[in-house]
């Protein structure tokens, strides 16, 4: 199942089509794309088995993020090997730093994103994971059963406010608007033959700049709903960016940032990309 935010509207993508969840359900679901994570369970079992209309045609750049409005929006830092080594740092033992990317900050797959100046504003692919029902001391074993779906992310990333005073600002610092845009729609875990193991890619221009697998993480999703629900509860609709692979600006000799007429395209196998342009 795809579900997604088409101009501020909940929808089902069946076959390329966006079928109105409000209209289709006679009321039953609200058309709030954030709502749904609320009412998951039934929401599920409903798409399952409703006799749905056709579908309409639309437009990428009319989609929204899946979840546009979460109450809690986690970042994982240096949850792969490659990417904490290009980083300076060795790979996390124990959970990996958290921060939060803040709500004004999310889009949709397809946007301008305003450059801050006299910044150095990096690329960071990365799967996203939506929260569908509350999740407190989950187990490894039993955390997929708490992920309403997987989307494809962008923590977008300013370098000189994230290392500018006497520590990291990474939440301010990833939260310039349009920095963290999510799409394009959400997939359920079972659409996919196997959801730990998905590729990502990234590419300024068409030029490749990052490949990876999620096979890689060094927390899985599973791993991550586990020790992250061990000390907060995770709420439905809560979204957490997963981490980045290797090939970001930051770990670069010479390091290299996004310019203004940059076109950033974000790909997660199964999912679907994201395309953001920067502009000054």
């Amino acid at each position: 199942m795809r579900i997604a935010n088409l101009s501020g509207r909940l929808a089902l993508i069946i076959d390329g089509r966006a079928v109105d969840v409000e209209e289709a359900s006679g009321g039953r679901f609200s058309a709030d794309p954030q709502a749904v994570y609320e009412q998951w369970g039934d929401f599920r079992a409903w798409a399952e088995s409703a006799a749905l209309p056709a579908g309409a045609v639309f437009e990428a750049a009319a989609l929204g993020s899946p979840a546009p409005a979460p109450r809690q929006t986690l970042g994982i830092g240096l949850n792969y090997r490659d990417h904490a080594a290009e980083s300076g740092f060795v790979a996390p033992e124990g959970l990996p730093p958290v921060f939060t990317k803040y709500v004004t900050s999310i889009s949709g797959p397809v946007t301008e994103v305003t450059l801050p100046p006299g910044g150095h504003t990096d690329w960071e692919v990365e799967l996203v994971a939506v929260i569908g029902r509350y999740a407190r001391d989950v187990a490894e074993a039993d955390a997929w059963s708490h992920v309403a779906g997987l989307a494809a992310g962008q923590d977008i990333s300013e370098r000189v406010t994230q290392l500018a005073g006497p520590a990291p600002q990474f939440g301010l610092a990833k939260s310039f608007p349009g920095f963290a845009p999510i799409g394009p729609w959400l997939v359920t875990p079972d659409e996919f033959d196997n959801p730990d193991d998905l590729e990502l890619r990234c590419a300024i221009n068409g030029e490749e700049v990052q490949k990876g697998r999620t096979r890689d993480l060094i927390f899985s999703v599973p791993a991550l709903v586990a020790g992250l629900s061990a000390v907060l509860p995770l709420l439905p609709g809560d979204v957490i960016f997963t981490g980045t692979p290797a090939g970001v600006g930051l770990g670069r000799d010479p390091q290299r940032w996004l310019a203004p007429g940059d076109e950033l395209v974000s790909t997660i196998e199964g999912i679907g990309e994201l395309r953001q342009t920067f502009v000054a």
